[in-house]
């Protein structure tokens, strides 16, 4: 083992390339290739430099096979209601509202990613909706950059206030905050609001910037080309089992949010819950797509196809491999970590919004950034001594959508792909992007207010 001739300054240098390495490789490779990379890297740690990746089984789970398995059934039920049509009726939906009241598309389109995303529990439903912002915004002249862009990071921030996402069930849960008596209803009361605040004011600073489309130079020479071209309102005919599926699919959120509500220490309705949270909307939403199949008369084998089920399968081969390579890499450094972060956190308790900031523009996941750093701030708090309060994670929890920073998630490509002014493009600076700026302002007003708000419900 090369760790073994190795001094441990030079050891944690190459974990530390390694780790950037794996994830550099994938973002390279782009999609699903991310969390392939991270196999690569957890190799080269595990049997070349003395880290220990944890196990399937026993105290150690470096794997986030609960957060896998809770974006899977949330996937699976989606995916069902697809191919049922309940999707593009809830689009269909989102384009009468849109183009009902073009004039405020850059406020209208993330308001409705928003709240496609709080509905569904993962921003890939945004997929759909991405295609009819990009065409009111042109038709209404307005460069489809600044709608788009507001639309994907509010698609992405409105995890953390979704009561069906595997970050809010793992956050609000007994190894979370669930330990503090802090409720899965405290933190949505908490979470939606600040975070859709956040994006509106987002988009109004947005739209106070240039969006006149005539004036792009870009979009003039496509112009030009012939290469832009006008769709107009799509003409929509409902499925027979549409309208059943979407119904279907929101009473199973209710059905979650009333059981983590019954067996929250809070409300005390039960005391001894057979089934967790997590387990709890496992079944839920399999039981949800099974109804969705009886009652629907859907073609099971056509869920396999559904866009939303290869973005959701993709997602939990990502959190697989890059999220259990940092997680590993952070567990193996813990006590170093606490001991550096403990003081720093308990002065500028703000830092931790940092740190959840750049660790999930790496490991591309919400509920994975949650799992991996977290746990820090909660470890620094085992000797009895309060040095980063609650609040201050709940307030803190929005950063870990910094997903947009680097161009390579999948709804931000297809936003860039379904433009076809070319306004929304990547530059050759990688970060010179139009997702970087309001995503980053997002968050941080996200988190400001969770500041403010957190200490009065907590």
């Amino acid at each position: 083992m090369l760790a073994a001739f190795l001094s441990p300054e030079i050891l944690l240098l190459l974990q530390v390339l390694v780790v950037l390495g794996a994830i550099f490789i994938g973002v390279r490779l782009g999609g699903i290739a991310i969390g392939y990379a991270g196999g690569i890297g957890l190799i080269i740690l595990s049997l070349f430099l003395g880290m220990d990746p944890g196990g399937i089984t026993g105290s150690k789970v470096y794997i986030a096979i609960d957060v896998i398995l809770i974006i899977m059934s949330v996937i699976a039920a989606i995916a069902a209601m697809q191919v049922a049509g309940g999707l593009d009726y809830l689009v269909h939906l989102a384009e009468r509202i849109l183009r009902k009241n073009p004039k405020y598309i850059t406020f209208l389109g993330p308001t409705v990613t928003y709240f496609l995303t709080i509905f569904a529990g993962t921003g890939h439903t945004a997929f759909s909706a991405l295609p009819v912002i990009a065409e009111v915004a042109k038709e209404q002249g307005v460069k489809p950059s600044v709608p788009l862009s507001v639309s994907v990071v509010a698609s992405q921030i409105a995890i953390t206030a979704s009561p069906v996402s595997a970050a809010v069930i793992w956050i609000s849960s007994d190894m979370a905050l669930g330990q503090y008596g802090v409720g899965y209803l405290t933190i949505l009361a908490i979470c939606i609001p600040t975070t859709f605040v956040a994006c509106m004011i987002t988009a109004f600073i947005c739209n106070l910037f240039d969006t006149d489309l005539s004036k792009d130079i870009v979009y003039q020479e496509r112009l030009k080309e012939g290469l832009i071209k006008f769709r107009g309102e799509t003409q929509f005919v409902a499925k027979k089992g549409a309208k059943l599926s979407v119904l279907l699919f929101l009473i199973g959120i209710i059905a979650v949010v009333l059981y983590a509500s019954a067996i929250s220490p809070a409300t005390g309705w039960i005391t001894n819950p057979v089934a967790g949270r997590d387990a709890a909307i496992i079944m839920f939403m399999l039981t949800i797509a099974t109804l969705i199949s009886i009652f629907c008369k859907i073609e099971t084998a056509q869920v396999l196809n559904a866009s939303t089920f290869k973005s959701g399968m993709t997602a939990c081969v990502c959190v697989l491999g890059v999220a259990w390579l940092g997680t590993t890499f952070v567990q193996g450094h813990i006590e170093g970590i606490t001991t550096l972060a403990g003081n720093v956190l308990y002065d500028y308790p703000w830092l931790l919004a940092v740190a959840l900031f750049f660790a999930s523009m790496l490991l591309y996941s919400q509920a994975a950034t949650a799992k991996a750093i977290l746990p820090v701030a909660i470890a620094l708090n085992a000797g009895g001594v309060m040095l980063v309060e609650p609040s201050t994670m709940v307030a803190s929890f929005a950063a870990v959508s910094a997903l947009f920073v680097l161009p390579t998630y999948p709804t931000l490509l297809a936003a860039v792909q379904m433009d076809d002014t070319g306004s929304t493009r990547i530059g050759k600076y990688v970060f010179n992007h139009p997702f970087l700026f309001p995503g980053v302002l997002a968050i941080a007003i996200a988190v400001t207010l969770g500041f403010i708000i957190a200490p009065i419900f907590i």
